[in-house]
This record gives C-alpha cells, sequence and structure tokens, in this order.
C-alpha cells in the first residue's frame, strides 16, 4: 500500500518497518497496522483538528497545562503560537494519559514510541493471535455480558483513583484481547481534580457501561455506579478495591441516566454513519 504521509518520518527514522494495512478510523487519528521494532504493532496517526470531529473539546481540555509559562499564556490568550500548543498538547494527552494508568493497574495497551504526532504501540491481539475485535462487535450472552460490565466498572475505579476520567468510553474504545478487556483512546481524557465538567463526564461514561449491560439481558433499571463513585472520590474515599453497590442515594448526585442513555444512542448512531456502517 502506498505509504501514508504521517508515517513517513518513522520510517526514515526506522522506528517503523512497514506499513501493512489501515486497522481503524476513529474520530480523531487513523490507526494502521506496522511492522515496529521487528514486531506487529499499531500506529495511530492523529488528525489535524479541522479534520477531527469530536465533539464540545473545550469541555475536555479545561484544566490542561502546557509545559511552560509562556505557552500557558498563548493558549490563553488564543495566539497562533497558543493554538499550536494546544494542539501538540491534545496530540501529547494521550501517551500521558496511557503511562499515567499503566502505573495505577489500569489494562491500556503498551506504549514504544510518540514521535512527530504519531503514537506507536502495543497491538492487542485476540486468542487467535488476530487484531482484537471492539467490545460491540463480540457476541455474549448476559453472563459474560455481566462480569465484562463488572471488569470495566473496576477499570473506571482505577482510572478515577488516578485522576482520570475516560471521556468517551464506550463499547467502540474497548479491545476484547485474549487476557480480557483492554481500553484504548485517551487524548480526551481529563484530570478529574482539575476539570469542573468532570462528573457529568464520567456519569457518562458510567451510563454507557450499563447501555451496554442493559443490551445483554440487565435489570431494566440503570444502576447509579457513576455517581456513588463520584462521591466517594470527592470526599476522598474512592480506593481501587472500593465496593460499589448501585443503589447510591441523594438528591445531589441525581442525573437522568435515561436521558444520557439516549445522548449516547445518537452519538453511536453518528459513529456508525461515519464508519460506514461497519
Amino acid at each position: 500500500m502506498r505509504t501514508p504521509s504521517g508515517l513517513v518520518s518513522l520510517i526514515d527514522q526506522g522506528i517503523v518497518q512497514q506499513v501493512i494495512r489501515p486497522l481503524m478510523s476513529g474520530k480523531e487519528a487513523q490507526v494502521y497496522l506496522v511492522i515496529s521494532d521487528g514486531e506487529e504493532r499499531v500506529a495511530k496517526v492523529y488528525k489535524d483538528a479541522q479534520h477531527r470531529s469530536f465533539k464540545h473539546r473545550a469541555d475536555y481540555t479545561e484544566g490542561r497545562r502546557a509545559k511552560s509559562s509562556r505557552d500557558q499564556r498563548a493558549m490563553q490568550k488564543g495566539s497562533k503560537h497558543g493554538k499550536a500548543q494546544e494542539e501538540e498538547a491534545w496530540r501529547s494527552a494521550e501517551v500521558d494519559m496511557i503511562y499515567r494508568l499503566r502505573d495505577a493497574g489500569v489494562r491500556v495497551p503498551v506504549p514504544y514510541h510518540f514521535l512527530d504526532g504519531v503514537l506507536v504501540m502495543e497491538l492487542v491481539k485476540d486468542a487467535d493471535g488476530n487484531p482484537a475485535p471492539r467490545l460491540g462487535e463480540v457476541a455474549m450472552d448476559a453472563e459474560r455480558a455481566q462480569a465484562t460490565f463488572q471488569f470495566l466498572l473496576r477499570e473506571v475505579v482505577k482510572m478515577l483513583c488516578a485522576g482520570v476520567v475516560h471521556g468517551d468510553l464506550s463499547d467502540f474504545n474497548v479491545l476484547m484481547g485474549a487476557d480480557g478487556p483492554v481500553i484504548i483512546d485517551f487524548p480526551q481524557a481529563l484530570d478529574a481534580a482539575g476539570n469542573q465538567n468532570a462528573r457529568e463526564i464520567l456519569l457518562r461514561d458510567v451510563a454507557n457501561l450499563n447501555r451496554f449491560l442493559l443490551g445483554h439481558g440487565a435489570p431494566e433499571q440503570p444502576l447509579k455506579h457513576g455517581a456513588e463513585m463520584w462521591e466517594k472520590y470527592a470526599r476522598g474515599e474512592l480506593r481501587p478495591d472500593s465496593t460499589l453497590t448501585g443503589k447510591h442515594k441523594g438528591s445531589e448526585t441525581r442525573v437522568d441516566l435515561r436521558g444520557l442513555i439516549r445522548e449516547l444512542e445518537a452519538d453511536e448512531a453518528d459513529e456508525m454513519r461515519r464508519r460506514g456502517g461497519r
């Protein structure tokens, strides 16, 4: 295949030896199956700002800091230099979050290289050694769906304990690897303590997990794990092994889960149209 322009510099520097084929396309990036350091990996090439389709980006970038005070001031002023720094920060956010979450014990792909706006990382494989499917592409019964839900809920707790909210968690952003689910796609991840939208976005992520569970024979009424874990986090009581009941009560943390689920279903329909219905 013709070498994608975004991978030319990595090939010239010997980081990527071969581009095998496109693997998937997302709202923020194009992912390719490549040979790097002699083994199959993925190369994620981030799209330019004008070609990205992630909604309400400002809600996610609030609280992100530049590497220098000069760059931070430029970003706040919206100058040309500031916009360039903001773009660099958006592209580097994913690799920063992946290292942070790996240290917290969250199942994410192993990162290997980040250069010229391209992230080279582990190819998550299924039991047959093929690229792992997305969660939404795997048929499962209610029992397996419940176990998957509980596993992912625990990963969300670990992320929040590390001060991170995924921001776009769905069955599009979970790969079913040979050893279980692996969470992917973190450019929109946010710092829970520094972003005033963190609670609302966490609730959306957990509502999406509830929607997945409801689609596989779970009880009709969505559970309130998101509000419960956020309250524990806000009180400084959340731990990676904290027990969640899903029966949280508290007027200050009530949320229209069904309304959120309707929004998420609309977002998923947009994603399916963008991917050509695949």
